[in-house]
């Protein structure tokens, strides 16, 4: 067993990944042979991610606010505190704040063989207003 007490400092998600200011906290990356990440992610209104997916899907646990998450092909869904979104592995998605609201969420992944957990795609241009 192996308790944390002291977790990495605050980071600003990169540009080239999210739209608009989100912040990440790392809960969970232990070391190998576990290849689980957990982050708090936290939205200011109307930021969210670009397009991605992941190889082994995610889980997106909303703790606050209220947020959007679209998969390619599909019809913006809200969200809220409370609801657990499950994403397949390999589905090409967007998820982020509501335009006139703050967001939360726990996003949970399984990095691959290789350690990636992440391929990340162009900006989202639709994002709802």
């Amino acid at each position: 067993m192996h308790i944390t007490r002291r977790r990495p400092d605050t980071q600003q998600g990169p540009s080239q990944n999210f739209t608009g200011t989100v912040w990440l906290d790392e809960i969970a990356a232990p070391a190998a042979p576990c290849r689980l990440r957990m982050f708090n992610v936290h939205f200011a209104p109307g930021a969210h991610t670009a397009w991605h997916r992941h190889p082994h899907g995610q889980v997106l646990h909303v703790l606050e606010g209220e947020g959007l998450v679209r998969r390619k092909g599909g019809d913006v869904e809200e969200i809220r505190a409370g609801d657990t979104v499950w994403i397949e592995p390999g589905e090409w998605h967007w998820h982020g704040a509501g335009p006139r609201t703050f967001m939360s969420h726990l996003a949970v992944v399984e990095a691959a063989a290789d350690g990636t957990t992440t391929e990340w795609h162009e900006h989202v241009h639709d994002y709802p207003a």
